[in-house]
């Protein structure tokens, strides 16, 4: 499971030039039951991904083709959990 932080960089002022695609790269990634949960870090920080079911490597190249990402809107960072226990709403998360 990863967490992804895309927190706003110097190009910010650029990101309802690339909010098109990036909500195109959002949908691609629930449509591909990669994404879990996306939201907004607060106060206006940037964004947020839960992720789950492909390898850090996939997660990285997927990362890297958000046009937020390509175009220094939002800085990435992916942080890699090792899930012990859950909530048996969350089992799927763990490693069986």
């Amino acid at each position: 499971m990863f967490v992804v932080l895309l927190r706003f960089s110097e190009n910010k002022d650029q990101a309802s030039d690339f909010m098109e695609g990036h909500n195109q790269w959002i949908r691609r990634g629930f449509e591909d039951k990669v994404f879990l949960v996306v939201g907004s870090l607060q106060p206006g920080l940037g964004g947020s991904v839960l992720a789950h079911g492909e390898s850090r490597e996939a997660l990285e190249s997927r990362v890297n083709q958000d046009p937020f990402v390509a175009e220094n809107v939002v800085t990435a960072e992916i942080l890699e959990i090792e899930p012990k226990k859950a909530d048996e709403r969350l089992d799927f998360l763990l490693a069986k």
